[in-house]
């Protein structure tokens, strides 16, 4: 690069460009994946990062080294209120993409819901399913419109979040059938997933703010002795093109970003916090009260920030049958507490 006389490859990956900050403090899921069943399921699910700790588990990869063996691994914990399925939505795929076509909401809307949007006293839900079943003919997806439950959490927040979740499996009527049974109940976690499987999270990484290219891009600071800057970069490009390329690493918004991770393994699924809540609570979020998921390994975005799971898009060819067992739970004091 430049005018060194050795070979130095670019800093920074050009992978998730433009590196701009994320709409809502909530991730949006682009793509739900095909599953092969024959009755209907949700393909999603909804939480609330509380922290993380260490655990102990029996490996139970065949492939691994440390197979029968008890390792330690570090853990996310995510609160997982049951969701409140308030209405039902259809799609129809067009050229232009999907096609909304009707919905139909739930007779009484709970109170929570008026914080968040203008509902009228009272919908006519009969005539909505009729009309969703009228047109069940040209209708290819079917998602069900959930809204979270905060006031479930230690959360200081009143308002839910209304998201959609796909209904996958079946045929198309089996799955409005299906959507028409969980029309104005709730759903727990353990509906939706079981302990061993794999998952996709998505969420909002932590936002860094306005930063420069060395902390942004990771490039090498100019010498001291420099006229001008040292914290940038020595050169905006070549003088052909006449451009400057997007390939420069420029100053700009790092973090705060929209990302998913795939293939992260549940350990737990259960249903009283206290059991991985720590001492004095966790950090910028307190203690966990109702159901909760372990999930192996990071989870992108601060504490209280919403992070929704998903059905796996591209699953591991080897997962094991029985769930992992959990041998020890850390739950002392996290440092500086």
């Amino acid at each position: 690069m430049g005018h060194r006389k050795h070979h130095a490859p670019r800093h920074g990956s050009l992978a998730y460009l433009p590196r701009h900050r994320a709409k809502k403090p909530s991730a949006r899921i682009r793509y739900w994946p095909k599953i092969e069943s024959d009755s209907p399921r949700l393909l999603g699910f909804t939480s609330y990062k509380a922290g993380m700790t260490y655990i102990f588990t029996i490996e139970d990869r065949k492939r691994s080294p440390n197979f029968g063996k008890e390792v330690m691994r570090a853990a996310t914990i995510l609160e997982t209120p049951p969701i409140l399925v308030c209405g039902i939505r259809t799609y129809q795929k067009t050229p232009y993409g999907l096609k909304n076509i009707t919905e139909a909401w739930m007779k009484e809307a709970p109170a929570s819901l008026d914080r968040l949007l203008v509902l009228p006293d009272e919908f006519n839900t009969e005539a909505m399913l009729q009309k969703i079943q009228d047109n069940i003919d040209v209708t290819d997806s079917v998602r069900v419109i959930t809204a979270t439950q905060p006031a479930l959490t230690s959360l200081s927040k009143k308002k839910p979040e209304t998201l959609e979740i796909q209904i996958g499996g079946g045929n198309i009527q089996q799955q409005f059938d299906y959507a028409k049974q969980l029309l104005g109940k709730t759903v727990t976690p353990e509906e939706v997933f079981k302990e061993g499987q794999y998952i996709d999270v998505a969420g909002v990484t932590v936002g860094k703010g306005w930063q420069g290219p060395v902390k942004r891009w990771r490039v090498t600071r100019l010498q001291h002795k420099g006229k001008k800057t040292k914290r940038g970069i020595a050169t905006l490009g070549p003088w052909n093109p006449h451009h400057l390329m997007y390939s420069i690493p420029r100053a700009g918004q790092m973090g705060y970003h929209q990302r998913i991770e795939f293939n992260k393994r549940i350990l737990k699924i259960g249903k009283d916090g206290k059991d991985v809540t720590v001492k004095g609570g966790y950090i910028r979020y307190g203690e966990v009260n109702g159901p909760y998921i372990i999930i192996s390994g990071s989870v992108a975005g601060t504490e209280k920030r919403l992070v929704r799971l998903r059905v796996p898009a591209r699953p591991p060819t080897e997962v094991p049958e029985a769930a992992p067992q959990v041998t020890y739970i850390s739950v002392e004091s996290p440092q500086g507490k």
